[in-house]
């Protein structure tokens, strides 16, 4: 009978490499400061949720929204990404654009281009037209990567986009990672 030679654990950011079972690690969440939710407690699949924010998001220098009627999803390893009203947008400021994805949970999503104040930003935004039975408070709702954008805020607080650029995750204060998305991060 032949052995298998042991992998050593590795803790922290790089905990991501096979152990001796063939599956990838997970990292260790990071400690807690009071107030603060971690992504590892999130549910998956992911929870939906209402809650009572002001979401600020200005695009080459307008303010493209301004809401309170906001809808947060919570997923296990990754920040909250959060959903907009549609009709809470500029007028036009709203583009559709070409192409889909789909998500095992909430179902077949569209995308949007964000025009405001001269510049135009392809694909920064998402929804799902006919969401999955549990996701129906997504319905007439987008969701915006924080990047491109020139500020957005919850509750006053400047947004720090999900590390990667494929999630759309924003962090606040308020949650601890590590989060998925960066290097590494794939496998979790």
């Amino acid at each position: 009978m032949s052995s298998i030679p042991r992998r050593p654990v590795v803790r922290g950011p790089e905990a991501v490499r096979p152990v001796d079972n063939g599956e990838v690690k997970r990292p260790s969440p990071a400690p807690l400061a009071p107030g603060q939710e971690s992504v590892w407690d999130y549910p998956r699949p992911p929870a939906v949720d209402r809650v009572d924010r002001r979401v600020v998001v200005v695009f080459g220098g307008v303010t493209v929204v301004d809401t309170r009627d906001v809808v947060r999803v919570r997923e296990t390893s990754h920040p909250p990404v959060y959903y907009l009203k549609i009709s809470d947008f500029a007028p036009e400021s709203l583009v559709e654009a070409a192409g889909s994805s789909w998500c095992e949970f909430k179902g077949r999503a569209a995308y949007f281009d964000l025009v405001a104040g001269g510049r135009r930003a392809d694909g920064v935004g998402w929804t799902y037209p006919e969401p999955a039975r549990g996701y129906g408070l997504l319905d007439g709702r987008v969701a915006l990567y924080a990047g491109p954008m020139d500020a957005v805020t919850i509750d006053g607080e400047t947004v720090i986009p999900q590390p990667g650029g494929f999630y759309g995750g924003w962090i606040t204060h308020e949650v601890a990672g590590p989060f998925k998305g960066g290097p590494g991060s794939s496998g979790w």
